[in-house]
């Protein structure tokens, strides 16, 4: 059997909620197995939901309801690469949804704590393809936005 690689990403609880969630808001996400804990497993927990799984395009997650040992933060996170303003917008309003938190630079927390990125594939197009005066420009911008406004990082490039 050939290894694969799975993101296990700490709960306390709400793991199989934040995945059907996600799964209803990204396109192309699937949602995988819903497991339990067994019988005499520690803290109590027989019966409740251990975990569940989902993909996001072809990466595979589990979410572990692990308790209250572990939090989520920022120095790990999912970036969302999309295309255009609408997917941005409706991405972030989705995610910071129900008690999310925006942060800087296409960064937010959705409502369980986990970050996200919002990010414009465009944005990367122009710190590769600019010259370093456009680069300049372009960071100057995306430093001062929450979430990604693309009319303005295309005007902060044609300067």
């Amino acid at each position: 059997m050939a290894t694969s690689v799975t993101i296990c990403l700490w709960f306390d609880t709400g793991a199989e909620d934040a995945a059907r969630y996600y799964c209803s808001v990204i396109d192309g996400a699937e949602l995988g197995t819903i497991t339990t804990y067994p019988e005499g497993s520690y803290g109590g927990q027989d019966g409740q939901v251990m975990g569940a799984e989902f993909t996001l395009d072809g990466t595979h997650f589990y979410l572990l309801n692990g308790g209250p040992h572990f939090r989520l933060t920022e120095a790990a996170s999912i970036q969302l690469r999309v295309d255009t303003q609408e997917e941005i917008d409706r991405y972030w309003d989705a995610l910071i949804a129900d008690g999310g938190e925006p942060s800087e630079c296409g960064w937010l927390k959705d409502r369980w704590g986990l970050s996200w990125q919002v990010t414009p594939r465009r944005l990367e197009e122009l710190f590769a393809s600019g010259t370093e005066e456009q680069r300049v420009r372009v960071n100057a911008a995306m430093l001062k936005m929450q979430k990604f406004d693309l009319a303005e990082l295309e005007a902060a490039a044609a300067g």
